[in-house]
């Protein structure tokens, strides 16, 4: 445990290389039903783009983006680092990022 009574997470637990690119996790500490939820609209939000890209207009392109980037703050893949905040917050910026895809 940190400092503060908050779990300690290895560089392991934080971090995923893909490619010899290194990304963050999902925050392991949501719930499994709302890390479900915001993978679905990633995953249609990324078809969207992929459409947008190719019949649709930039604005199109550009809000299919910005779902995209929603749901990935809600996950804890952007935005503030996940194991620097409380777990309250973090399950508060998932619930807010959710309320913004529905």
């Amino acid at each position: 445990m940190g400092q503060d009574g908050e779990r300690e997470y290895s560089d392991a637990q934080k971090w995923m290389v893909i490619k010899g690119r290194k990304w963050r996790r999902t925050d392991p500490e949501l719930p499994e039903e709302m890390v479900a939820e915001l993978k679905s609209h990633l995953g249609t939000a990324r078809n969207a783009v992929r459409t947008a890209q190719k019949s649709g207009t930039d604005e199109d392109v550009s809000a299919a983006r910005n779902r995209v980037s929603i749901a990935k703050h809600g996950l804890g893949e952007r935005g503030d680092y996940w194991w620097q905040m409380d777990v309250d917050r973090r399950i508060a910026r998932a619930e807010e990022s959710l309320d913004r895809l529905r």
